[in-house]
């Protein structure tokens, strides 16, 4: 699947490192349906407002986004120019749904202006908790 180029990111790199992240968590024995991301979002100085607010829309659209269990934007109240996201899905394909959903490839032109550098993202395998 391609996903286009999203925050900087190379479609083909993007879903390489997804394959390969639910790849390695299988190889450790653990069983694996749901999928997590963890993202370190840098604002561009004084613009953690206006990045949120760019995020909006896509906390809107996640809302009605079937497999999608949580999109969560954060703030870190030490910290004046970084948003977190954290996000869970029912499977791999839900991620994919999102990550090649239009409302996702119009993210990366609506938060460009805000950001302070690259996301980061951590792709997760929970292996269990409450809300795993």
């Amino acid at each position: 699947m391609k996903f286009g180029s999203v925050w900087g990111f190379n479609s083909d790199d993007l879903a390489s490192t997804v394959g390969q992240r639910q790849s390695a968590v299988f190889k450790k024995g653990f069983i694996m349906t749901k999928v997590a991301v963890w993202a370190v979002i840098p604002a561009a100085p004084g613009k953690r407002d206006e990045l949120a607010a760019a995020l909006s829309g896509a906390l809107e659209t996640a809302k009605s986004e079937a497999g999608t269990i949580y999109y969560i934007l954060h703030t870190d109240p030490t910290k004046d120019d970084v948003l977190y996201m954290y996000e869970m899905y029912e499977n791999q394909d839900a991620l994919n749904v999102h990550m090649g959903s239009e409302a996702f490839k119009a993210l990366g032109p609506a938060i460009g202006p805000f950001l302070g550098g690259r996301p980061e993202l951590t792709f997760l395998g929970p292996i269990g908790g409450k809300g795993a």
